[in-house]
């Protein structure tokens, strides 16, 4: 099940030359949530042109006053120009501000809109995705990379229109000036640009390396922030040290290697920008020297020179800076290019707002895309009527857990159907197959966010009163009340200012709640003390009424009530029955019973 268009590993290792050649083409993919703000793009333009044009207004007032305010009949002029330079600063400084605002917020919103898309995106990705990705490497993308593309939407971008229109308005002026010296400059602008261009290519490429080992450092970091307590009890603590320091180290020198490339690159160009300007304003003294051109119009020459020079220099270094939002840009590109192998069909099949639980396994086989050669589930098919209590017993890896992950289409199997209320599950919308359960995993998952808030995340729209009947369902209000805020306390990041039974009994509240005509049991008592465990049980028999209900387990004591036990082995369905029918047999399940009957006695 190949998930890529192309061949962008998540893993995000930089791939060299294809990927230096294809320049800022990567920033197109950005281009999109720019033009959502025509109105505010426009009302930058206007902002940006007047800068430009009051700029370009002072040179010429500069030469009216060499040429004619210092001569005695003309003393008056120069009290005028200088009103006239006030005014044409104030418009500067407005017009400049009033570009800074909204660029900068334009930004700011085309991130937050582009993280919100990606965040949205990686929520459709399936199972397949999620095996071989790596949390903090998606987390750098979202944070890191969508910073780098921010600074090139606001301010480099910004910034290097700016410096384009100056540029080819003080070049416009300059030929206005003197056609003579202008062809010079001219002469020199290939000599000045084809070095840029050509340095740009290793910018982009070194930039992107430094992403890239930046995501690997952080993605060692949540990792190991995510499992500190372990590795404090194995006192893993230096070796995790030297690990994110080596990490660290790798993503300075990439880092390095990308500023080195963008300051020769900028010291490039601002040598041969200025190196240029030597010799054309040597070569304008000899015609004023020699009466062909007055003072004022050198004056005004050098003066466009220098903005010309000096926009051509900043077009240098902001062009790496976009050079490096290229490469982040590719990289989000890499994420939103990725599609689900598990996805609703162009027209899915609709399931009725509640089933009746009816379940069909049909011949179903199943390897998972990481290791396709070897088989999870070997053609198991089995029913489960609307109502009906089936346990699925094996030993670890006999494919219990697979039945659930197929069942809820996180993947879809490679032969054989599935279906419910004899509607095939490939043929819905995912979305809608899961809203049919209610899932209680093992290894549970907390947010850090109140209790009732982590309750209500099985159905959003649910009351509190419906909250806190499920929670107490669950026993969660035993521990609740000792809580300083109740309901409305915050659990911490995973839940870790709660124990592991505490965890549990969340979780199945939220199962209760969403009351879900399928219910999915994975060892969902296993962290229980025996209390405990007695009274959810209970509460968990209740929920059950009127509701289909797939249980696995590893402790055969929680099964004996089921209707009926699949037993299963190496990816097969090997035997089925009730405890006593399967005891009687004396196979598999016989065998695990007497272990584990014989360990309890």
């Amino acid at each position: 099940m190949r998930q890529v268009e192309t061949s962008p590993s998540v893993e995000g290792k930089p791939e060299s030359a294809p990927r230096a050649r294809r320049s800022l083409r990567p920033l197109g993919r950005i281009l999109p949530y720019v033009l959502r703000y025509r109105t505010r793009i426009a009302l930058a333009l206007v902002a940006l042109i007047l800068a430009a044009v009051a700029t370009l207004a002072m040179p010429v007032a500069v030469r009216r006053m060499i040429d004619f305010g210092f001569a005695a009949d003309h003393s008056g002029l120069i009290d005028r120009y200088f009103a006239m330079l006030v005014l044409v600063v104030g418009v500067l400084a407005g017009a400049s501000a009033a570009r800074y605002y909204l660029v900068t917020t334009l930004g700011e919103r085309v991130v937050a809109d582009l993280r919100t898309a990606v965040f949205a995106h990686l929520t459709t990705l399936d199972g397949a995705f999620y095996d071989t990705s790596r949390a903090g490497e998606i987390t750098s993308r979202l944070a890191a990379d969508t910073t780098q593309i921010k600074s090139a939407v606001g301010a480099s971008a910004s910034q290097a229109l700016r410096n384009l229109v100056l540029f080819l308005g003080a070049v416009v002026m300059m030929v206005v000036t003197s056609p003579r010296l202008s062809a010079l400059v001219l002469v020199a602008i290939p000599i000045i640009v084809l070095p840029l261009v050509a340095s740009g290519r290793g910018v982009r490429k070194k930039s992107r390396a430094a992403q890239d080992a930046l995501a690997e450092a952080s993605a060692y970091a949540s990792e190991a922030t995510g499992a500190m307590r372990a590795l404090q009890s194995s006192s893993a603590e230096p070796a995790a040290r030297r690990r994110f320091d080596r990490e660290v180290e790798l993503a300075f020198e990439a880092a390095q290697g990308a500023v080195r490339a963008r300051a020769i690159l900028t010291g490039i160009g601002i040598f041969l920008v200025f190196a240029s300007i030597v010799a054309i304003l040597w070569t304008g003294a000899q015609s004023v020297m020699s009466g062909t051109m007055s003072s004022g119009q050198l004056g005004q020459f050098v003066l466009y020179a220098v903005l010309a020079a000096s926009a051509l220099g900043e077009l240098s270094q902001v062009w790496g800076e976009v050079s490096a939002a290229a490469g982040a840009a590719e990289r989000i590109g890499e994420l939103l290019r990725i599609e689900p192998a598990v996805k609703a069909p162009p027209q899915p099949r609709t399931l009725p707002a509640r089933i009746s639980g009816a379940i069909r396994f049909e011949s179903v086989r199943f390897a998972y895309p990481a290791r396709p050669d070897l088989p999870a589930l070997n053609g198991i098919s089995f029913t489960v009527a609307p109502g009906e209590r089936v346990a699925l017993v094996g030993p670890s890896g006999a494919g219990k857990s697979t039945v659930f992950q197929l069942l809820e289409r996180f993947y879809d199997p490679q032969g054989g159907h599935i279906a419910l209320d004899d509607v095939d599950i490939a043929a819905c919308d995912p979305v809608a197959v899961r809203r049919q359960m209610a899932f209680v995993p093992q290894e549970v998952a907390i947010f850090a966010d109140t209790v009732r808030e982590n309750i209500r995340l099985a159905r959003p729209e649910a009351s509190d009163a419906e909250v806190e009947a499920a929670g107490r369902a669950a026993l969660v209000d035993e521990f609740v009340v000792r809580l300083p805020e109740g309901w409305d306390t915050k659990v911490g990041e995973r839940g870790v200012t709660l124990s592991g039974g505490q965890r549990q009994r969340i979780v199945i509240a939220r199962a209760i709640l969403r009351a879900a005509p399928i219910l999915l049991l994975d060892e969902a008592t296993s962290a229980l003390d025996a209390e405990s465990e007695t009274l959810v049980q209970t509460a968990l028999e209740r929920s059950m009424e009127g509701r289909t209900t797939l249980v696995i387990a590893h402790r055969l004591s929680t099964v004996l009530s089921a209707d009926r036990i699949l037993v299963m082995e190496d990816g097969r369905i090997v035997d089925q029955g009730t405890h006593a029918e399967l005891v009687a047999k004396g196979g598999l399940y016989a065998r695990l019973a007497a272990l584990q009957f014989a360990s309890a006695a």
